[in-house]
């Protein structure tokens, strides 16, 4: 069976009770079962079970989690037992987006409650898409009246869609759907970057990278969209035109980890398939690394900007330079960077600034 966890987010009438029925029909109709897990906060609220019933707003956002939690293991459950080839399990909002309401503190006590740090909770989607507010881009088209629960101004929407977006940096696959077209193109949209994640046709990974001087990084570590990972990743032997590698990533001492499987097309696509492996898979497919190649240690910071989801590396062989990516939607898209970056030139394609060729030295 193959079976995707993905979180369907964003701010106030970004269109997400929309979002769910284009899902259904769409990924239905290519062979999925399509699972939903309600939203929490939704069902806690309507049976009175609020912030403002609750002793204090942590006391609710524990439970709030202790819940998404526990829903979430349920479907994932329910899901391994259905005879079907390919099940999609889609999160009406994650447990990550409890965050957006809370402050540092009661953060790290609701984690503390539920027994979680932050990349287990994270890491436990594989996949985030965040549909922007209207009232960021579509203005005219942002309404309270469809739904009795939402009350915020086009201001206080703007804001509680940052928050969000800040919850959900540091994910290595979260994807932002903004309102540059219509809705109707902005759920087909969805659907285009739905079907990339799970592999639907043929994958390709679009990206573009950058050498930039040797970043801020007190300034990058300040910024509210911006989330600092660290990343050992190791090659293993493969065949020509192929590369395989295997990744831990994490901070404070909590990992996840990956196994990559890439085939070039060419200098801007490239055919990629990851999945999630356990700790002890990882340590068994070390044994298979590539002699002629070192494992590359580098501090990643992800960030959100301007619609885009941005990779800055930091390496400790590197003193005087950086690198950045950037994984785009189509072969034209735009890259807008911050000016606080000082760009040296575009790299995309060269042979020098890859990885692989990184470990080689």
């Amino acid at each position: 069976m193959e079976m995707h966890r993905i979180v369907i987010t964003g701010g106030p009438c970004g269109g997400k009770s929309t979002a769910m029925s284009w899902i259904k029909s769409y990924f239905e109709e290519r062979g999925y079962r399509v699972l939903f897990v309600p939203e929490t906060a939704t069902e806690l609220i309507t049976g009175g079970v609020a912030p403002w019933t609750c002793g204090k707003n942590v006391d609710h956002q524990k439970c709030q989690m202790k819940l998404q939690i526990t829903k979430e293991d349920v479907f994932a459950y329910a899901a391994s037992t259905m005879l079907v080839d390919k099940i999609l399990v889609v999160c009406d909002r994650g447990a990550l987006d409890n965050r957006a309401y809370m402050n540092e503190e009661e953060y790290a006590e609701s984690l503390c409650y539920i027994g979680m740090n932050e990349v287990e909770l994270r890491d436990r989607y594989d996949a985030v898409f965040h549909l922007v507010t209207a009232a960021l881009g579509a203005e005219k088209f942002y309404t309270t009246a469809n739904n009795a629960a939402r009350t915020e101004t086009v201001e206080e929407a703007i804001a509680l869609d940052n928050k969000i977006i800040s919850a959900w940096t540091g994910h290595p696959h979260f994807r932002m759907i903004d309102n540059s077209t219509d809705f109707e193109g902005k759920m087909r949209r969805l659907m285009c970057e739905i079907s990339a994640f799970l592999g639907e046709g043929e994958h390709y990974e679009i990206e573009c990278k950058y050498l930039i001087e040797y970043p801020d990084l007190a300034w990058l570590e300040s910024h509210p969209f911006c989330h600092r990972t660290e990343i050992l990743q190791t090659y293993l032997k493969s065949e020509d035109g192929e590369e395989i590698r295997v990744r831990q990533r994490g901070e404070h001492g909590h990992f996840t980890y990956f196994k990559t499987v890439k085939k070039e097309i060419s200098a801007l696509k490239r055919v990629e398939e990851e999945s999630v492996i356990s700790e002890s898979e990882y340590l068994t497919l070390l044994l298979d690394a590539d002699p002629t190649l070192r494992p590359i240690r580098k501090t990643r910071y992800l960030m959100s900007y301007e619609g885009q989801y941005l990779e800055i590396d930091v390496y400790p062989f590197m003193k005087e330079h950086a690198i950045v990516e950037v994984e785009l939607c189509h072969e034209d898209a735009t890259v807008t960077l911050p000016p606080q970056f000082r760009l040296i030139r575009e790299v995309t394609g060269e042979a020098a600034y890859k990885n692989k060729t990184l470990a080689a030295r």
